[in-house]
């Protein structure tokens, strides 16, 4: 992690005690004291632990149905704008509902449990990736997919090195979009028709009243976002060195 944003965050904390302590209300903002304590509670819990395996599961479900299903669309869309065109209002729907709308549709068809979540948090992101994607096709070089015409290379040569090749930025943004969103999506709808995971433990912290339990667990969520969307970066950064290519900066 750069030092900007290792301070950044440090300020950020820095913030918090300081309004906590200013409020005195902790029910409203608890001070980090209180927050740290609440989180080693539940790290000494096997609950925790396994909704915390819960919601990856899920996350990396989402991220795998998002990818599986939002770039093969992204590519047809981008090679056929008539077929992108008729598709396109259905997109925008889908991309426009709120999640909550879909809350009543999904506990009458699927029930409680992981099956929601997992369907609502796909649904949410698949849009985005699939506009990233065919962005990405119509952005390619016509020149180029002239000549392997013209050359007669072979379909699968110029999915591979020309589509392939021109896509892996556009693939990697789609991972870091959905990276920076899927837990927080994926929490979400957990917290509203799911039946374990951390979205489940912050609606049982809501219950109860329990500020610092909400707060950390939310802290859980915020660090598990950053993380995987940094690691993702780093390894996408080993992966272009290894090929020759260049490191994007971070």
């Amino acid at each position: 992690m750069s030092r900007g944003f290792l301070l950044g965050g440090g300020a950020v904390l820095l913030g918090w005690e300081i309004v906590a302590r200013v409020l005195r209300v902790p029910l409203i903002l608890p001070s980090l004291l209180e927050t740290g304590s609440r989180l080693l509670e539940y790290l000494q819990t096997p609950l925790f632990w396994f909704a915390l395996a819960r919601s990856a599961g899920e996350v990396g479900l989402v991220l795998l149905l998002v990818l599986f299903l939002g770039l093969p669309l992204g590519v047809l869309f981008g090679v056929r704008p008539g077929i992108f065109a008729f598709c396109r209002p259905l997109l925008g729907i889908v991309q426009a509902v709120p999640v909550i709308s879909w809350l009543g549709v999904v506990i009458f068809s699927l029930g409680i449990g992981w099956r929601g979540p997992v369907f609502i948090s796909t649904l949410s992101l698949l849009p985005m990736a699939i506009l990233t994607t065919a962005s990405g096709v119509r952005s390619l070089d016509g020149t180029l997919l002239e000549m392997a015409r013209v050359y007669r290379v072979p379909r699968i040569r110029r999915m591979r090195w020309i589509y392939g090749g021109a896509l892996l930025p556009f693939g990697e943004a789609v991972m870091e979009v959905a990276l920076g969103n899927a837990w927080k999506v994926v929490l979400v709808t957990e917290y509203l028709c799911g039946d374990a995971g951390l979205g489940v433990l912050l609606a049982w912290a809501r219950q109860g009243v329990d500020t610092p339990g909400i707060y950390a667990l939310s802290g859980v969520a915020v660090f598990l976002g950053i993380f995987s969307e940094r690691l993702f970066r780093g390894l996408g950064r080993i992966f272009r060195l290894s090929r020759g290519g260049r490191p994007c900066l971070p």
